[in-house]
């Protein structure tokens, strides 16, 4: 008899309201805690975690490590060498950030998270993808028949999605599966939902034109991420699933604006219960055993600890109560990824 799982108790408030925020650039300190040996294992390249490409280590506003390792290979040019100034891919940490400006437009009575969503290949009478809402997406409960593999099997439909015949419009290729199991019934992790979520937001201001301002003007401007670049698809959907790049210093100031409770320095990005909501746990993900919320990974604990989650072990870290923030990115196996989250909650325990 399997025992049953209870999600641990969503952590709301406690957000650091008195460390820097880096208005024109950031500031460094020493470390409090003695990091050296984590940054030299997250740099081993014979090690469990295979490569990495970037460390940033911020504590209450300030960068007190850092390590950039390795290169970008290239097929039409020679390798990159990570520097401070190189842009890295997100993946799946993108989610998040649309997550962010859901919020900002739920704020502000643009969408509404528990209506049926406005999705165009769900219109016919009968159809009964119809009762999706944005909420299903967002936590990824839509019912829809998805398999999110990145072996190329034959039956992967992200594969498929980004890089087959779903690419030119990402959203249509999701939207059209059919439903494996009743709306909300079911957590199934699915970046096909997270663009069709993308093409709803991007359908309410206006086309990709107006999401690509919105995102500069209301949440890579403010937090200073001036070299964010998110890629669109054909049809005018920012791919939200996986595309966003970024330095590793600007994935930081995302995961600071998370920790401080939507706020960047003095400016609200989003309204504090919409971090608030996506540290609570509503499923828990069968094949790895964490938890998930919406577009949002949790630790559980006690911290209310919660992070941005990427394809080969991207990860943007906040800790709230310790006004910290973790930045990984480069390339882990999947099968590592457990000691890959043993590594930076190591970097938690030795703030404690």
């Amino acid at each position: 008899m399997t025992a049953e799982v209870h999600p641990p108790a969503g952590v709301a408030g406690g957000y650091p309201t008195t460390g820097e925020w880096p208005q024109a650039g950031w500031s460094t300190a020493a470390s409090p805690v003695d990091l050296t040996a984590l940054l030299d294992a997250a740099v081993d390249d014979d090690g469990p975690l295979a490569t990495t490409h970037s460390v940033v280590v911020v504590h209450q506003g300030r960068i007190v490590a850092e390590r950039y390792h390795g290169a970008l290979g290239s097929f039409v040019a020679e390798p990159t060498p990570v520097t401070a100034e190189v842009p890295l891919l997100s993946w799946s940490m993108a989610k998040t950030m649309l997550c962010i400006v859901v919020g900002m437009l739920v704020d502000e009575g643009r969408l509404d998270l528990d209506a049926p969503a406005a999705v165009p290949e769900w219109s016919a009478p009968g159809d009964p993808r119809r009762s999706i809402t944005l909420r299903d997406l967002l936590a990824m409960r839509d019912g829809l028949a998805f398999t999110e593999d990145y072996v190329d099997s034959g039956v992967s439909d992200v594969i498929e999605m980004l890089f087959g015949s779903g690419m030119a419009d990402m959203a249509h290729f999701a939207a059209d599966r059919p439903l494996a199991a009743e709306p909300g019934t079911r957590y199934n992790y699915s970046s096909g939902t997270t663009n069709i979520i993308s093409r709803l937001v991007g359908d309410v201001l206006g086309g990709g034109a107006a999401m690509a301002a919105f995102l500069d003007e209301r949440l890579f401007g403010p937090l200073g991420m001036t070299t964010a670049t998110p890629t669109f698809d054909e049809a005018g959907t920012f791919v939200a699933s996986s595309y966003v790049h970024a330095t590793a210093r600007d994935f930081a100031r995302f995961g600071l604006m998370l920790c401080r409770g939507g706020m960047a320095g003095a400016t609200r990005v989003v309204p504090e219960a919409w971090i608030d909501a996506l540290r609570v746990p509503i499923s828990l993900d069968p094949d790895d055993g964490r938890w998930y919320s919406l577009q949002t990974w949790l630790a559980g604990d006690e911290l209310g600890t919660f992070w941005c989650n990427g394809f080969e072990g991207q990860r943007i870290v906040a800790v709230p109560p310790l006004d910290l923030v973790i930045v990984r990115t480069g390339a882990t196996p999947a099968e590592q990824a457990p000691v890959l989250d043993e590594w930076w909650q190591a970097i938690v325990d030795a703030f404690r």
